[in-house]
């Protein structure tokens, strides 16, 4: 591009881009005749404009390229809003990001792609990430460039959706069925429900088909915990007891087969947000975290309440994370 300044008493010609804003005029225009033709009944004294040059894009068009590019399974390019193109969920689901390419396509000069955290729980037509191109005319061999490297990942961001269905819960006998009605409304919220409850001590575990079990009541310090044995006895594997997040420590992962099993000191976490409500979304995507997974949690762990973005949002317009 060429920056060209322009004294009053000349006018400029059409496809120049304006580069200021004057009267209803918006900086980013690129000039019609028409447009050329107000100019001449608006006070200006000089006027910075820019020239495209070959091989240049005016910023529309390099943009909606690298929206379109950044876009993966589940996200949308919605119309250019605020001078940048807003990427939108196109249904509920995890968000997940390229995080190696995206930080390759954000070193390109006058490229810039940014995003909601990783792994956050979004809803449908929310913006979860922008395109924008700095300048107003951006080099198409740049935008090339960041397209190639979105496409190894078939786009940079994507939305994963919430694919397990069957939930069954195995709790002690001393827990509250308040506890288990905040569960269910959490999992209603992913599409999922509980398909069976059973109680420690009144029987064998039913899991009628479940593609995730639940186990609340149990003590993970205990090693003669009923809910414990009981899981060592079906065959679970233990992944970790224990997550680095607070509160929530207390929660461990195990897999029995391939169903994944989470575990909880009581029915009473479901009712706030906790570890829990970082790990049930995972889950639910049919992610299966392992224990250098979970590990990696410890940083941003603490879960003060200026982090309640990180949790779903159970009730439209309330607190995230709360039921």
């Amino acid at each position: 591009m060429k920056p060209r300044l322009l004294h009053r008493g000349g006018m400029p010609t059409p496809g120049l881009v304006l580069a200021q804003n004057v009267g209803p005029l918006a900086k980013g225009l690129v000039l019609s005749q028409e447009q050329i033709e107000q100019l001449r009944e608006l006070a200006w004294s000089e006027l910075h404009l820019v020239e495209l040059e070959p091989g240049d894009l005016h910023e529309d068009v390099a943009g909606e390229r690298l929206a379109a590019a950044s876009a993966g399974d589940g996200v949308g390019v919605q119309p250019l809003a605020s001078g940048s193109w807003p990427l939108a969920a196109q249904r509920r689901g995890l968000l997940e990001i390229e995080a190696a390419q995206l930080a390759r396509v954000n070193q390109i000069d006058d490229l810039v792609v940014v995003t909601l955290p990783q792994g956050q729980v979004v809803v449908d037509r929310e913006v979860v990430g922008r395109a924008k191109i700095v300048p107003f005319v951006a080099r198409e061999e740049n935008v090339r460039r960041a397209e190639a490297i979105a496409t190894e990942s078939s786009g940079l961001l994507r939305v994963r959706p919430f694919v397990l269905t069957r939930v069954a819960a195995v709790v002690q006998e001393n827990v509250d069925d308040a506890g288990l009605k905040s569960l269910g409304e959490k999992l209603a919220f992913f599409g999922a429900a509980l398909v069976s409850v059973t109680r420690i001590g009144t029987g064998e575990m039913r899991l009628e088909g479940a593609q995730l079990v639940i186990m609340a009541g149990s003590k993970v310090m205990d090693p003669l915990d009923p809910a414990i044995q009981a899981l060592t006895r079906a065959g679970a594997r233990v992944e970790k007891l224990g997550v680095p997040l607070h509160p929530g420590i207390l929660l461990w992962l195990a897999y029995l087969d391939q169903v994944p099993v989470i575990g909880a000191p009581s029915c009473a976490i479901f009712s706030r947000p906790t570890a829990f409500d970082l790990l049930l979304p995972r889950l639910l995507a049919g992610r299966r975290p392992s224990r250098a997974e979970l590990a990696e949690l410890g940083a941003g762990g603490l879960l003060t309440k200026e982090m309640a973005f990180r949790f779903p949002p159970y009730r439209p317009g309330g607190v995230r994370g709360e039921i």
